[in-house]
């Protein structure tokens, strides 16, 4: 059960290690991009590429879905970057169901853990799996793989490193659980002995939305958590107090010793572009201004209105 590439990977390591995967439920196609044309997902797509039973739900305690699913007669369920099921459905097998999540939990339980990870400035991050139960992402822990993440990591490289060491985490763990050579652990009794919890809600875009008044790296991890979808943004306004979107997606930041006023911005109007925080600037490297197509900071100057002053709110 998978929608986004994320899950493709951990299906194509079932598949090409042999095991038998009876069928694929997935999101229903959906209209996408600036056409809004229908797209099927990328589960589906591998899925119908290997002649796999494909299933796609609208609602997941329909009685014929229901009765689709346990058809397939199943042994284990595998959740990877899917909704959230209803008892009935992982409750079916007789292994019961697993989930990749893409933490270290209970770290980061939630919609967005790759996200937030680096959001906040962390080093370390990893993959999960663990059974499911009521409560969402806290089901007893099967296995854990952690992986570092290094300073210059945005969301796209940490995802595809997550995606690769989940789908080994993946047939790690139904041998384990077909053997029933396993020890779960408790995330309540992690929690109970000291170990950390922090949440990964869903990302909206008044989250992305830069505060120049914050610390300068406190900014870049949230460029860098952001990058490049759906993008940290913000306004930059002309003298004329013209806003203009703009999307940012790289940038370095350097530490000023003397007083910086946030938001304001430093360019030579060529080669450079630094905005403001409250203790030095961001040197942007790369951005997107709205409508117009992502580049790299020297050519969005050869190609930026520089009559009027401008600051970036």
């Amino acid at each position: 059960m998978g929608t986004p590439g994320f899950a493709v990977a951990s299906l194509q390591a079932l598949i090409e290690g042999g095991y038998n995967v009876v069928g694929v439920v997935t999101a229903p196609d959906k209209p996408a991009g600036r056409g809004q044309k229908i797209t099927a997902s990328a589960v589906k797509l591998y899925a119908q590429e290997k002649g796999i039973s494909i299933l796609q739900p609208e609602k997941l305690k329909a009685p014929e879905f229901i009765d689709e699913l346990q058809n397939l007669k199943a042994d284990l369920q595998v959740v990877v970057a899917f909704r959230m099921l209803p008892e009935i459905v992982w409750n079916m097998p007789p292994l019961g169901t697993f989930n990749l999540h893409a933490s270290l939990l209970p770290l980061y339980r939630g919609a967005a853990p790759i996200n937030w990870a680096i959001i906040n400035g962390e080093t370390q991050s990893g993959v999960t799996t663990f059974k499911l139960q009521h409560e969402i992402d806290t089901g007893n822990i099967i296995f854990q793989e952690k992986v570092n993440i290094d300073p210059d990591d945005n969301v796209e490289i940490l995802h595809d490193k997550l995606m690769a060491i989940g789908a080994q985490l993946v047939t790690k763990t139904v041998d384990a659980l077909a053997t029933e050579n396993i020890q779960f652990i408790s995330q309540d009794e992690l929690i109970a002995k000291g170990f950390e919890t922090k949440h990964a809600p869903k990302i909206f875009k008044d989250d992305c939305k830069i505060n120049w008044n914050n610390n300068g790296e406190n900014i870049r991890n949230l460029i860098r958590g952001l990058s490049p979808y759906p993008a940290a943004w913000t306004n930059l306004i002309a003298n004329n107090e013209k806003q203009t979107p703009l999307k940012i997606f790289r940038a370095d930041f350097e530490a000023a010793s003397y007083a910086v006023e946030p938001g304001s911005i430093y360019s030579d109007g060529k080669t450079f572009l630094k905005i403001g925080a409250n203790n030095g600037w961001l040197s942007i490297k790369e951005l997107q201004l709205s409508g117009k197509k992502r580049m790299n900071t020297d050519e969005f100057l050869r190609g930026f209105q520089q009559a009027e002053k401008h600051k970036a709110e």
